[in-house]
């Protein structure tokens, strides 16, 4: 039987609604953050929050973020500490009971990693990259996965530099395809528990982590030049592709990786 597109539309915005869902977000930095831009939407869109930040000198710019954000709570966690990745979780089950989003807007490599070119990458640096910006997609899933007895969805972000040789991005680029690869395995092993897990590929945003990535503006310049849109990114276009994601709309993708960057990515040259 067909509806009509009124019918249809009221449907989607019904399917957009996450009141009553528990979303929590890791990776908070500041106002630029690609994490920040996802709460707002996800808090727009009716989720109640809990949002992330990683050490104590992250903590007054958190607390100031999130009193915009009504019923958010904000929370301490080094994802490279098991110990912390538990306590948090162990708060979140105890006052949320349910978790049905988990944001995961980390990554990190050393400075010196990202200056030197990619031969002399360090062992360490190589290590940190990978267990900061992909094992710990793995860590959070985990401890998520229990407490997502409804199902899910487990949104990460990536790069485009995952795939193709992008200048500065480094050993970033590498650890970026790690993540991209834990994306597909994660899903197949949660996705019978009705659990979801993606990445989106954003266009090349100004973000405090970005800004350890040399020649930034050289970058956003090129890609605003090339792109499809002649623009670049911006925080809200990924915040509301991850309402997509976190959406009953989205509820048969999984294990993709979704690319919000004014189509850069479909070009050749």
């Amino acid at each position: 039987m067909l509806i009509s597109l009124e019918e249809a539309l009221e449907e989607s915005r019904h399917m957009l609604n996450l009141e009553g869902r528990v979303a929590v977000v890791f990776g908070l930095a500041n106002k630029r953050s690609i994490a920040w831009g996802i709460a707002q939407k996800l808090h727009q869109a009716g989720a109640k929050l809990a949002i992330g930040y990683q050490n104590e000198r992250m903590k007054a710019e958190a607390y100031d973020l999130i009193a915009d954000l009504p019923g958010a709570e904000a929370f301490q966690c080094d994802v490279s500490n098991d110990a912390e990745i538990d306590q948090v979780f162990a708060h979140l089950k105890e006052s949320y009971g349910k978790l049905h989003v988990l944001v995961h807007a980390i990554a990190y490599a050393p400075a010196q990693d990202l200056k030197n070119d990619f031969l002399q990458t360090t062992r360490e640096g190589f290590r940190i990259a990978h267990d900061v910006s992909a094992y710990s997609l793995i860590a959070l899933s985990r401890a998520a996965a229990p407490l997502m007895t409804d199902g899910g969805s487990i949104i990460t972000l990536t790069y485009y530099g995952a795939e193709k040789v992008v200048p500065h991005y480094k050993v970033m680029g590498v650890a970026k395809a790690a993540l991209e690869a834990t994306v597909r395995y994660l899903a197949a092993d949660l996705g019978k528990q009705n659990i979801r897990v993606n990445a989106i590929s954003a266009g090349p945003i100004m973000t405090l982590a970005a800004r350890g990535i040399g020649s930034l503006s050289e970058m956003l310049k090129y890609h605003a030049e090339r792109a499809p849109l002649h623009r670049n990114t911006t925080q809200p276009e990924v915040g509301t592709t991850a309402v997509y994601l976190a959406s009953e709309l989205s509820s048969g993708v999984t294990g993709e990786v979704l690319y919000v960057d004014s189509g850069y990515n479909i070009m050749g040259f």
